[in-house]
Protein backbone atom coordinates (compact mmCIF):
# COMPACT_ATOMS: atom_id res chain seq x y z
CA UNK A 1 0.00 0.00 0.00
CA UNK A 2 2.84 2.37 0.84
CA UNK A 3 4.45 1.69 -2.54
CA UNK A 4 1.16 2.52 -4.30
CA UNK A 5 0.81 5.78 -2.36
CA UNK A 6 4.34 6.79 -3.35
CA UNK A 7 3.52 6.10 -7.00
CA UNK A 8 0.36 8.22 -6.79
CA UNK A 9 2.28 11.08 -5.21
CA UNK A 10 5.00 10.91 -7.86
CA UNK A 11 2.41 10.87 -10.64
CA UNK A 12 0.63 13.87 -9.12
CA UNK A 13 3.87 15.81 -8.90
CA UNK A 14 4.67 14.97 -12.54
CA UNK A 15 1.23 16.12 -13.72
CA UNK A 16 1.55 19.32 -11.69
CA UNK A 17 4.96 20.10 -13.19
CA UNK A 18 3.71 19.32 -16.71
CA UNK A 19 0.74 21.69 -16.27
CA UNK A 20 3.00 24.42 -14.93
CA UNK A 21 5.32 24.08 -17.92
CA UNK A 22 2.42 23.99 -20.37
CA UNK A 23 1.39 27.55 -19.41
CA UNK A 24 4.20 29.53 -20.99
CA UNK A 25 4.46 33.19 -20.02
CA UNK A 26 5.78 35.80 -22.43
CA UNK A 27 6.16 39.57 -22.28
CA UNK A 28 5.69 41.40 -25.58
CA UNK A 29 5.96 45.03 -26.61
CA UNK A 30 3.49 46.22 -29.19
CA UNK A 31 6.19 46.38 -31.88
CA UNK A 32 7.21 42.78 -31.13
CA UNK A 33 3.59 41.69 -31.32
CA UNK A 34 3.17 43.43 -34.70
CA UNK A 35 6.26 41.67 -36.07
CA UNK A 36 4.94 38.28 -34.96
CA UNK A 37 1.55 39.06 -36.45
CA UNK A 38 3.10 39.91 -39.81
CA UNK A 39 5.38 36.86 -39.80
CA UNK A 40 2.49 34.48 -39.14
CA UNK A 41 -0.26 36.17 -41.17
CA UNK A 42 -2.14 33.83 -43.48
CA UNK A 43 -3.24 36.81 -45.59
CA UNK A 44 0.36 37.82 -46.26
CA UNK A 45 1.15 34.29 -47.39
CA UNK A 46 -1.65 34.63 -49.93
CA UNK A 47 -0.20 38.01 -50.96
CA UNK A 48 3.23 36.44 -51.42
CA UNK A 49 1.73 33.86 -53.77
CA UNK A 50 0.05 36.66 -55.75
CA UNK A 51 3.39 38.45 -56.11
CA UNK A 52 4.95 35.22 -57.39
CA UNK A 53 2.10 34.87 -59.89
CA UNK A 54 2.55 38.46 -61.11
CA UNK A 55 6.31 37.91 -61.38
CA UNK A 56 5.71 34.79 -63.45
CA UNK A 57 3.45 36.83 -65.77
CA UNK A 58 6.29 39.34 -66.15
CA UNK A 59 8.70 36.52 -67.03
CA UNK A 60 6.24 35.23 -69.62
CA UNK A 61 5.98 38.73 -71.16
CA UNK A 62 9.77 39.03 -71.34
CA UNK A 63 10.05 35.60 -72.95
CA UNK A 64 8.00 36.84 -75.91
CA UNK A 65 10.90 39.06 -77.04
CA UNK A 66 13.36 36.14 -77.13
CA UNK A 67 14.04 33.99 -80.23
CA UNK A 68 11.92 30.91 -80.81
CA UNK A 69 13.87 27.81 -81.82
CA UNK A 70 11.97 24.64 -82.59
CA UNK A 71 13.47 21.31 -83.54
CA UNK A 72 11.44 18.42 -84.90
CA UNK A 73 12.21 15.01 -86.34
CA UNK A 74 10.35 11.92 -87.44
CA UNK A 75 10.90 8.39 -88.64
CA UNK A 76 8.29 6.66 -90.78
CA UNK A 77 8.17 3.01 -91.85
CA UNK A 78 6.26 2.19 -95.05
CA UNK A 79 5.04 -1.44 -94.99
CA UNK A 80 3.60 -1.19 -98.52
CA UNK A 81 5.72 -0.06 -101.43
CA UNK A 82 4.55 3.41 -102.46
CA UNK A 83 3.95 4.30 -106.08
CA UNK A 84 6.60 6.92 -106.90
CA UNK A 85 6.20 8.68 -110.24
CA UNK A 86 8.97 11.19 -110.83
CA UNK A 87 8.25 13.61 -113.66
CA UNK A 88 11.76 15.01 -113.98
CA UNK A 89 13.49 14.08 -117.27
CA UNK A 90 16.08 11.35 -117.01
CA UNK A 91 14.69 9.92 -113.75
CA UNK A 92 12.85 6.65 -113.60
CA UNK A 93 9.28 6.69 -112.37
CA UNK A 94 6.13 4.65 -112.16
CA UNK A 95 6.04 1.06 -111.03
CA UNK A 96 9.73 0.51 -111.74
CA UNK A 97 10.82 2.99 -109.07
CA UNK A 98 13.06 2.17 -106.12
CA UNK A 99 11.97 0.13 -103.13
CA UNK A 100 11.08 2.66 -100.39
CA UNK A 101 10.22 1.34 -96.94
CA UNK A 102 11.38 4.09 -94.55
CA UNK A 103 11.72 7.85 -94.35
CA UNK A 104 13.80 9.91 -91.87
CA UNK A 105 13.08 13.62 -91.64
CA UNK A 106 14.36 16.41 -89.38
CA UNK A 107 14.12 20.20 -89.22
CA UNK A 108 15.07 23.21 -87.10
CA UNK A 109 13.25 26.55 -87.33
CA UNK A 110 14.33 29.85 -85.82
CA UNK A 111 12.15 32.94 -85.45
CA UNK A 112 13.38 36.24 -84.00
CA UNK A 113 10.70 38.93 -83.51
CA UNK A 114 11.56 42.25 -85.17
CA UNK A 115 8.31 44.18 -85.00
CA UNK A 116 5.00 43.33 -83.35
CA UNK A 117 3.26 46.69 -83.23
CA UNK A 118 4.49 47.24 -79.65
CA UNK A 119 2.55 44.33 -78.19
CA UNK A 120 5.65 42.76 -76.62
CA UNK A 121 6.97 46.05 -75.22
CA UNK A 122 3.61 47.07 -73.80
CA UNK A 123 3.11 43.61 -72.33
CA UNK A 124 6.41 43.77 -70.44
CA UNK A 125 5.77 47.26 -69.08
CA UNK A 126 2.23 46.35 -68.07
CA UNK A 127 3.43 43.22 -66.25
CA UNK A 128 6.01 45.31 -64.35
CA UNK A 129 3.29 47.68 -63.15
CA UNK A 130 1.15 44.76 -61.99
CA UNK A 131 4.07 43.28 -60.03
CA UNK A 132 4.55 46.62 -58.32
CA UNK A 133 0.82 46.85 -57.62
CA UNK A 134 0.91 43.42 -55.96
CA UNK A 135 3.81 44.49 -53.75
CA UNK A 136 2.05 47.71 -52.75
CA UNK A 137 -1.12 45.76 -51.91
CA UNK A 138 0.99 43.57 -49.63
CA UNK A 139 2.37 46.65 -47.87
CA UNK A 140 -1.18 47.91 -47.40
CA UNK A 141 -2.18 44.57 -45.88
CA UNK A 142 0.80 44.75 -43.51
CA UNK A 143 -0.43 48.08 -42.20
CA UNK A 144 -3.92 46.63 -41.71
CA UNK A 145 -2.43 43.67 -39.82
CA UNK A 146 -0.38 46.05 -37.66
CA UNK A 147 -3.58 47.81 -36.62
CA UNK A 148 -5.46 44.54 -35.98
CA UNK A 149 -2.63 43.40 -33.71
CA UNK A 150 -2.71 46.77 -31.92
CA UNK A 151 -6.47 46.39 -31.44
CA UNK A 152 -6.04 42.94 -29.89
CA UNK A 153 -3.12 44.23 -27.80
CA UNK A 154 -5.32 47.08 -26.56
CA UNK A 155 -8.09 44.69 -25.53
CA UNK A 156 -5.59 42.57 -23.62
CA UNK A 157 -4.21 45.66 -21.87
CA UNK A 158 -7.67 46.92 -20.81
CA UNK A 159 -8.71 43.50 -19.52
CA UNK A 160 -5.48 43.18 -17.53
CA UNK A 161 -5.79 46.67 -16.03
CA UNK A 162 -9.41 46.04 -15.09
CA UNK A 163 -8.33 42.91 -13.24
CA UNK A 164 -5.79 44.93 -11.23
CA UNK A 165 -8.38 47.56 -10.26
CA UNK A 166 -11.00 44.99 -9.26
CA UNK A 167 -8.49 42.91 -7.30
CA UNK A 168 -7.37 45.99 -5.39
CA UNK A 169 -10.94 47.02 -4.63
CA UNK A 170 -11.95 43.47 -3.76
CA UNK A 171 -9.17 43.26 -1.17
CA UNK A 172 -10.30 46.57 0.33
CA UNK A 173 -13.95 45.47 0.28
CA UNK A 174 -13.15 42.16 1.99
CA UNK A 175 -11.18 44.00 4.66
CA UNK A 176 -14.17 46.32 5.16
CA UNK A 177 -16.44 43.27 5.52
CA UNK A 178 -14.24 41.97 8.31
CA UNK A 179 -14.45 45.33 10.10
CA UNK A 180 -18.23 45.51 9.68
CA UNK A 181 -18.63 41.97 11.03
CA UNK A 182 -16.77 42.96 14.21
CA UNK A 183 -18.90 46.11 14.45
CA UNK A 184 -22.07 44.04 14.07
CA UNK A 185 -20.93 41.64 16.75
CA UNK A 186 -20.34 44.62 19.04
CA UNK A 187 -23.75 46.04 18.24
CA UNK A 188 -22.39 49.11 16.43
CA UNK A 189 -24.14 48.50 13.08
CA UNK A 190 -27.24 46.66 12.00
CA UNK A 191 -26.98 43.25 10.35
CA UNK A 192 -28.74 44.64 7.28
CA UNK A 193 -25.94 47.19 6.75
CA UNK A 194 -23.30 44.48 7.04
CA UNK A 195 -25.17 42.38 4.44
CA UNK A 196 -25.26 45.38 2.09
CA UNK A 197 -21.47 45.56 2.32
CA UNK A 198 -21.22 41.81 1.66
CA UNK A 199 -23.41 42.24 -1.42
CA UNK A 200 -21.08 44.96 -2.68
CA UNK A 201 -18.14 42.57 -2.25
CA UNK A 202 -19.99 39.88 -4.23
CA UNK A 203 -20.64 42.37 -7.02
CA UNK A 204 -16.93 43.22 -7.18
CA UNK A 205 -16.13 39.49 -7.29
CA UNK A 206 -18.49 39.11 -10.27
CA UNK A 207 -16.86 42.07 -12.01
CA UNK A 208 -13.46 40.52 -11.37
CA UNK A 209 -14.61 37.18 -12.83
CA UNK A 210 -15.92 38.97 -15.92
CA UNK A 211 -12.64 40.87 -16.30
CA UNK A 212 -10.65 37.63 -16.02
CA UNK A 213 -12.91 35.97 -18.57
CA UNK A 214 -12.41 38.90 -20.95
CA UNK A 215 -8.68 38.68 -20.38
CA UNK A 216 -8.57 34.94 -21.17
CA UNK A 217 -10.54 35.45 -24.38
CA UNK A 218 -8.33 38.40 -25.40
CA UNK A 219 -5.22 36.36 -24.60
CA UNK A 220 -6.32 33.40 -26.75
CA UNK A 221 -7.26 35.76 -29.59
CA UNK A 222 -3.84 37.39 -29.35
CA UNK A 223 -2.05 34.00 -29.33
CA UNK A 224 -3.85 32.89 -32.49
CA UNK A 225 -3.23 36.23 -34.18
CA UNK A 226 0.51 36.00 -33.46
CA UNK A 227 0.86 32.30 -34.29
CA UNK A 228 1.67 31.35 -30.67
CA UNK A 229 0.38 28.31 -28.76
CA UNK A 230 -3.02 29.03 -27.17
CA UNK A 231 -1.57 28.27 -23.74
CA UNK A 232 0.88 31.19 -23.91
CA UNK A 233 0.07 33.81 -21.28
CA UNK A 234 0.98 37.23 -22.63
CA UNK A 235 2.02 40.30 -20.67
CA UNK A 236 1.74 43.66 -22.40
CA UNK A 237 3.86 46.79 -22.14
CA UNK A 238 1.76 49.46 -20.43
CA UNK A 239 3.79 52.38 -21.83
CA UNK A 240 2.22 52.11 -25.28
CA UNK A 241 -0.86 54.09 -24.16
CA UNK A 242 1.24 57.26 -24.11
CA UNK A 243 1.23 57.38 -27.94
CA UNK A 244 -0.59 60.10 -29.83
CA UNK A 245 0.13 62.99 -27.50
CA UNK A 246 0.94 65.34 -30.41
CA UNK A 247 -1.88 65.40 -32.96
CA UNK A 248 -1.46 67.73 -35.95
CA UNK A 249 -4.23 69.50 -37.92
CA UNK A 250 -6.48 67.31 -40.05
CA UNK A 251 -5.17 68.72 -43.35
CA UNK A 252 -1.76 67.31 -42.50
CA UNK A 253 -3.18 63.79 -42.26
CA UNK A 254 -5.20 64.14 -45.48
CA UNK A 255 -2.00 65.11 -47.30
CA UNK A 256 -0.13 62.23 -45.67
CA UNK A 257 -2.81 59.81 -46.85
CA UNK A 258 -2.61 61.00 -50.46
CA UNK A 259 1.15 60.55 -50.43
CA UNK A 260 1.47 57.32 -48.45
CA UNK A 261 -1.65 55.16 -48.91
CA UNK A 262 -0.40 51.94 -50.48
CA UNK A 263 -3.79 50.98 -51.88
CA UNK A 264 -3.92 54.32 -53.71
CA UNK A 265 -0.42 53.74 -55.08
CA UNK A 266 -1.33 50.18 -56.11
CA UNK A 267 -4.36 51.50 -57.96
CA UNK A 268 -2.15 53.99 -59.80
CA UNK A 269 0.05 51.10 -60.99
CA UNK A 270 -3.00 49.18 -62.13
CA UNK A 271 -4.20 52.20 -64.11
CA UNK A 272 -0.82 52.43 -65.86
CA UNK A 273 -1.02 48.72 -66.69
CA UNK A 274 -4.54 49.16 -68.07
CA UNK A 275 -3.42 52.07 -70.24
CA UNK A 276 -0.67 49.94 -71.72
CA UNK A 277 -3.19 47.15 -72.19
CA UNK A 278 -5.21 49.46 -74.43
CA UNK A 279 -2.11 50.27 -76.47
CA UNK A 280 -1.33 46.57 -76.81
CA UNK A 281 -4.91 45.90 -77.91
CA UNK A 282 -4.63 48.58 -80.63
CA UNK A 283 -1.40 46.94 -81.81
CA UNK A 284 -3.33 43.76 -82.64
CA UNK A 285 -4.44 45.49 -85.86
CA UNK A 286 -0.81 45.85 -86.97
CA UNK A 287 1.29 43.19 -88.73
CA UNK A 288 4.06 41.20 -87.09
CA UNK A 289 7.51 40.93 -88.66
CA UNK A 290 10.15 38.38 -87.69
CA UNK A 291 13.52 37.15 -88.92
CA UNK A 292 13.25 33.47 -89.80
CA UNK A 293 15.77 30.75 -90.40
CA UNK A 294 15.66 27.02 -90.79
CA UNK A 295 17.51 23.80 -91.47
CA UNK A 296 16.07 20.69 -93.10
CA UNK A 297 17.51 17.22 -93.46
CA UNK A 298 15.87 14.11 -94.96
CA UNK A 299 16.92 10.58 -95.82
CA UNK A 300 14.93 8.17 -97.96
CA UNK A 301 17.19 5.13 -98.46
CA UNK A 302 17.85 4.16 -102.10
CA UNK A 303 15.95 7.23 -103.24
CA UNK A 304 16.82 10.63 -101.74
CA UNK A 305 19.18 12.25 -99.23
CA UNK A 306 18.96 15.94 -98.33
CA UNK A 307 21.17 17.81 -95.87
CA UNK A 308 22.47 21.36 -95.30
CA UNK A 309 19.16 22.71 -96.60
CA UNK A 310 19.49 26.04 -94.79
CA UNK A 311 17.04 28.88 -95.32
CA UNK A 312 16.87 32.47 -94.00
CA UNK A 313 14.33 35.18 -94.62
CA UNK A 314 11.77 37.62 -93.27
CA UNK A 315 8.32 36.52 -92.20
CA UNK A 316 5.29 38.79 -92.14
CA UNK A 317 2.08 37.87 -90.35
CA UNK A 318 -1.18 39.82 -90.55
CA UNK A 319 -4.66 38.73 -89.59
CA UNK A 320 -6.90 39.96 -92.40
CA UNK A 321 -10.04 39.35 -90.33
CA UNK A 322 -9.11 42.45 -88.33
CA UNK A 323 -10.41 44.43 -91.32
CA UNK A 324 -14.03 43.47 -90.59
CA UNK A 325 -13.93 42.33 -86.96
CA UNK A 326 -14.22 44.89 -84.15
CA UNK A 327 -11.36 44.92 -81.66
CA UNK A 328 -13.08 43.45 -78.59
CA UNK A 329 -9.79 43.39 -76.63
CA UNK A 330 -9.49 47.16 -77.05
CA UNK A 331 -13.04 47.72 -75.83
CA UNK A 332 -12.43 45.52 -72.79
CA UNK A 333 -9.22 47.33 -71.96
CA UNK A 334 -10.81 50.77 -72.33
CA UNK A 335 -13.67 49.69 -70.08
CA UNK A 336 -11.09 48.53 -67.56
CA UNK A 337 -9.46 51.98 -67.71
CA UNK A 338 -12.81 53.68 -67.01
CA UNK A 339 -13.50 51.31 -64.15
CA UNK A 340 -10.14 51.98 -62.51
CA UNK A 341 -10.52 55.75 -63.01
CA UNK A 342 -13.89 55.67 -61.21
CA UNK A 343 -12.41 53.46 -58.49
CA UNK A 344 -9.62 55.99 -58.03
CA UNK A 345 -12.11 58.83 -57.54
CA UNK A 346 -14.13 56.73 -55.08
CA UNK A 347 -11.03 55.72 -53.15
CA UNK A 348 -9.90 59.35 -52.83
CA UNK A 349 -13.32 60.31 -51.47
CA UNK A 350 -13.22 57.40 -49.01
CA UNK A 351 -9.74 58.39 -47.88
CA UNK A 352 -10.92 61.92 -47.10
CA UNK A 353 -13.87 60.49 -45.17
CA UNK A 354 -11.76 57.93 -43.31
CA UNK A 355 -9.08 60.42 -42.31
CA UNK A 356 -11.58 63.03 -41.12
CA UNK A 357 -13.60 60.41 -39.21
CA UNK A 358 -10.56 58.93 -37.47
CA UNK A 359 -9.20 62.42 -36.75
CA UNK A 360 -12.47 63.28 -35.00
CA UNK A 361 -12.39 59.97 -33.13
CA UNK A 362 -8.81 60.66 -32.00
CA UNK A 363 -9.72 64.16 -30.83
CA UNK A 364 -12.80 62.79 -29.06
CA UNK A 365 -10.76 60.04 -27.39
CA UNK A 366 -8.21 62.53 -26.07
CA UNK A 367 -10.95 64.74 -24.63
CA UNK A 368 -12.54 61.70 -22.96
CA UNK A 369 -9.33 61.14 -21.00
CA UNK A 370 -9.57 64.58 -19.38
CA UNK A 371 -13.24 64.02 -18.54
CA UNK A 372 -12.62 60.59 -17.03
CA UNK A 373 -9.62 61.82 -15.03
CA UNK A 374 -11.72 64.65 -13.63
CA UNK A 375 -14.52 62.18 -12.91
CA UNK A 376 -12.06 59.87 -11.13
CA UNK A 377 -10.76 62.71 -8.98
CA UNK A 378 -14.32 63.63 -8.05
CA UNK A 379 -15.28 60.01 -7.35
CA UNK A 380 -12.22 59.42 -5.17
CA UNK A 381 -12.80 62.63 -3.23
CA UNK A 382 -16.50 61.84 -2.92
CA UNK A 383 -15.68 58.42 -1.48
CA UNK A 384 -13.21 59.96 1.00
CA UNK A 385 -15.80 62.50 2.20
CA UNK A 386 -18.59 59.91 2.33
CA UNK A 387 -16.35 57.55 4.30
CA UNK A 388 -15.60 60.30 6.84
CA UNK A 389 -19.30 61.11 7.11
CA UNK A 390 -20.15 57.44 7.57
CA UNK A 391 -17.52 57.05 10.27
CA UNK A 392 -19.10 60.01 12.05
CA UNK A 393 -22.65 58.76 11.58
CA UNK A 394 -23.58 61.38 8.99
CA UNK A 395 -23.97 59.07 5.96
CA UNK A 396 -25.76 55.79 5.40
CA UNK A 397 -24.24 52.48 4.37
CA UNK A 398 -25.98 52.78 0.99
CA UNK A 399 -24.32 56.15 0.34
CA UNK A 400 -20.93 54.71 1.24
CA UNK A 401 -21.31 51.71 -1.05
CA UNK A 402 -22.60 53.85 -3.91
CA UNK A 403 -19.58 56.12 -3.55
CA UNK A 404 -17.29 53.07 -3.58
CA UNK A 405 -18.91 51.67 -6.75
CA UNK A 406 -18.65 55.06 -8.48
CA UNK A 407 -14.98 55.23 -7.52
CA UNK A 408 -14.27 51.82 -9.09
CA UNK A 409 -16.13 52.67 -12.30
CA UNK A 410 -14.32 56.01 -12.65
CA UNK A 411 -10.87 54.50 -12.17
CA UNK A 412 -11.55 51.77 -14.73
CA UNK A 413 -12.90 54.44 -17.07
CA UNK A 414 -9.62 56.38 -16.95
CA UNK A 415 -7.61 53.30 -17.97
CA UNK A 416 -9.99 52.41 -20.79
CA UNK A 417 -10.08 56.00 -22.05
CA UNK A 418 -6.27 56.17 -22.29
CA UNK A 419 -6.09 52.81 -24.06
CA UNK A 420 -8.86 53.78 -26.49
CA UNK A 421 -7.10 57.08 -27.27
CA UNK A 422 -3.85 55.26 -28.09
CA UNK A 423 -5.75 52.86 -30.36
CA UNK A 424 -7.67 55.70 -32.04
CA UNK A 425 -4.38 57.42 -32.87
CA UNK A 426 -3.05 54.20 -34.43
CA UNK A 427 -6.24 53.92 -36.47
CA UNK A 428 -5.65 57.48 -37.71
CA UNK A 429 -2.13 56.52 -38.76
CA UNK A 430 -3.48 53.45 -40.55
CA UNK A 431 -5.89 55.56 -42.61
CA UNK A 432 -2.96 57.79 -43.66
CA UNK A 433 -0.77 54.79 -44.55
CA UNK A 434 1.92 55.90 -42.08
CA UNK A 435 1.43 53.37 -39.31
CA UNK A 436 4.99 52.37 -38.44
CA UNK A 437 6.01 48.73 -38.84
CA UNK A 438 9.39 48.27 -37.20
Amino acid sequence: MKRINNSVIALSLFVGIANANAQEKRTLTLDEAVQLGIQNSKNLKIDAARIEEATADLLEAKNRQLPELKVSGSYMYLPIKPNVDIKLPGLAGGAGGPEIHQVVYGSANLSVPIYSGGRIKYGIQSAKYLVEASKLSTENDKIAIAYNVAHAYNNLFKANQSIKVFEENLAASQKRDETFLKMENNGLIARNDRLKANLQTSNIELQLLEAKNNYNIANINMDLLLGLPETTELTVDENYIEEGSDVKPVDFYVTEARENRKDLQALAQQRKAAELGSKAAKAENLPSIAFTGGYVAADIPKFLTVYNAINVGIGVSYNLSNLWKENSSLRQSQAREKQLAATDELLNDNIKLDVNREYQNTDYSKKRIAVFEKSAEQANENYRITKNKYDNGLATMTELLDADAAQIAANVGVINAKADAALAYRKLLQTTGTLTIK
